[in-house]
C-alpha cells in the first residue's frame, strides 16, 4: 500500500484536528469510529464532527520518524516533521539529515512527492524511500525551525 499526498494530508488533517478516534477494525479504547445515533454534530465548517476513517488511510504518526532510504538502500535521513498549509494539504516533509544521534544533523524540506511511503503487509512495517543521495541532501537548502515553528504547543 502506498500513499499519495493528497490521502496523506486528509488523514493528517483529521489527525491533528482529534476527530479521529478509532480505525475500521472495532473500537479504540471507549470510542468507536462510527457515529452513532444521536451522536453526530456539525462542525463550524458545516460538515460532521464525527468520521468514518477508512482502512486504506493512513494516519501521520506512521510517518514521522520514519528512516528514508534511497535506491542503495542506504539510510538517508529520517522524517522529522510535515508541514501543512492553511487547508491542510501536506507540503514538505521535514527530514533530518548529515547527522549522527541528533549531532551534526540539519533539516530540510523536500516536496512529498519526493519521498515514496509505504507499508508492507509482509513485514507489517512502514518503509520510505527517495531518489537521493545523502550528498544531494545535505547540499539542499537548510529548514529552520523559527517563528511559529519554535514556538510551544498549548
Amino acid at each position: 500500500m502506498s500513499i499519495s499526498p493528497d490521502e496523506f494530508t486528509e488523514v493528517t488533517a483529521l489527525n491533528n484536528s482529534g476527530n479521529n478516534s478509532g480505525n475500521n477494525s472495532g473500537t479504540t479504547g471507549n470510542a468507536s469510529n462510527s457515529a452513532g445515533a444521536g451522536t453526530s454534530g456539525n462542525s463550524a465548517n458545516g460538515g460532521s464532527t464525527y468520521v468514518n476513517v477508512p482502512d486504506q488511510d493512513d494516519l501521520s504518526s506512521k510517518v514521522v520518524g520514519l528512516d528514508v532510504y534511497n535506491n542503495d538502500n542506504k539510510d538517508i535521513g529520517t522524517i522529522k516533521d510535515i508541514a501543512l498549509n492553511p487547508s491542510g494539504r501536506t507540503t514538505a516533509y521535514i527530514l533530518s539529515v548529515g547527522g549522527f544521534l541528533g549531532i551534526g544533523d540539519h533539516y530540510i524540506a523536500v516536496n512529498p512527492s519526493a519521498v515514496k511511503v509505504t507499508y508492507n503487509d509482509g513485514d507489517k512495517k512502514w518503509h520510505a524511500s527517495m531518489n537521493a543521495t545523502v550528498d544531494q541532501l545535505k547540499a539542499a537548502p537548510e529548514f529552520k525551525y523559527t517563528g511559529k515553528w519554535n514556538s510551544s504547543r498549548s
